[in-house]
């Protein structure tokens, strides 16, 4: 019988992903990921310990229920020390480098799709599972695995996997592929799963009530890592307008929150690292059509060697634009969008569509300028 390890949150997907697969006749295996997550502090005087929401106590109770309720074995594996190097310390530093990280990109690189899957290999398992919306299979002339969007693209996730490898993703099933949210919660509601009906967290895991900008002062302090300093706002022309609080505080496109006033509303337009400054600018000034990236990665698992047309997101939640992507040396790229696209953030991951099928993915790299 083959084995495959589910990776499971305590959330619907997991588990239904699971279900599925040992109905289909695998030898399913549970395991939850013990994530990183904040020591106790008294910053405001109240001691206590915010818990990972991808594993909290409550979220690794129900998949254990769910597990039992499978009659799958079920295991937690520590990752903190490795999620807190390659994860938290990542996002920390970006942002004080001026950067708006996507942690969700390293964590499926280096922790779900490396560290989990050296563990179910090391089980026996021929795969591992997720509860991702993403589609894979067969290029029907090269035989590599493609890696494509969901049928449904109110919950594609392919954004975040665009890092996978050709190896990962022969070890890779996705079983939510073709469905919509509801009608996975409706086959949880089918199978007598409780967690049917819970709601998903979209906020950064390791992240208390969504506050970045508290977390990032907490972990300065608790990492002793050097802290955001405070520096100029800068108009277009280098005019001091006022004084931020730090660029790890701000983000492309921001409007809100920048303490100073003009005759029209002004927006965050760049990070400037070498002058510790906060650029602003009108909204005209955010539209842009051309930038870089590096840390390309290509799913078929080599660098094309000529400028290609493809579909192009900028950020997980924006619709692709059509563009040209040309590849340069060392793992860098330049992109031309077809028409100009707001806030284009440093940090951020492009993603690239086409190829043989339409919604495959072809790559990506890291947005820096």
């Amino acid at each position: 019988m083959t084995r495959v390890v589910v990776g499971m949150s305590g959330g619907v997907d997991s588990s239904v992903a699971a279900a599925l697969l040992k109905e289909q006749g695998y030898d399913v295996v549970g395991i939850m990921l013990r994530l990183w997550s904040e020591p106790s502090g008294d910053d405001d005087g109240i001691e206590r310990v915010a818990e990972n929401k991808c594993c909290s106590l409550e979220s690794m109770a129900d998949a254990r229920r769910v597990a039992a309720q499978l009659d799958i074995p079920f295991y937690v594996v520590n990752v903190e020390q490795p999620f807190q190097e390659h994860i938290v310390d990542y996002f920390y530093d970006e942002y004080v480098a001026g950067r708006t990280p996507n942690p969700c990109l390293r964590c499926n690189r280096y922790i779900r799709f490396t560290l989990l899957l050296e563990r179910a290999l090391a089980l026996g398992a021929d795969y591992l599972a997720t509860g991702h919306y993403v589609r894979l299979d067969d290029d029907p002339v090269t035989g590599k695995r493609r890696l494509r969007k969901a049928a449904h693209d109110e919950k594609d996730q392919s954004y975040v996997l665009h890092v996978l490898t050709q190896e990962q993703l022969r070890h890779a099933l996705f079983p939510l592929g073709e469905y919509t949210k509801e009608q996975v919660r409706e086959m949880a509601r089918e199978r007598g799963l409780f967690v049917a009906s819970k709601a998903e967290s979209q906020e950064i895991c390791f992240v208390a009530a969504h506050d970045y900008r508290g977390f990032m002062k907490r972990y300065a302090g608790a990492s002793g890592r050097g802290a955001p300093q405070p520096g100029p706002i800068l108009d277009s022309a280098g005019n001091q307008l006022g004084t931020h609080q730090g660029l790890a505080y701000y983000t492309i496109g921001q409007r809100k929150g920048l303490g100073i006033s003009a005759r029209e509303p002004l927006h965050v337009l760049a990070l400037d690292p070498a002058r510790n400054a906060v650029v602003v600018g009108t909204a005209r000034a955010l539209e842009r059509e051309e930038f870089s990236v590096h840390s390309t990665t290509f799913t078929s698992g080599s660098q094309p060697q000529e400028p290609f047309r493809a579909q192009i997101k900028i950020r997980y939640k924006a619709a692709p634009v059509d563009g040209w992507v040309r590849p340069l040396k060392d793992g860098h790229a330049r992109v031309r969008l077809s028409e100009p696209q707001r806030a284009i953030t440093p940090g951020q991951a492009a993603v690239f569509y086409g190829g043989s099928a339409a919604d495959e993915v072809i790559g990506g790299g890291i947005i820096e300028g």
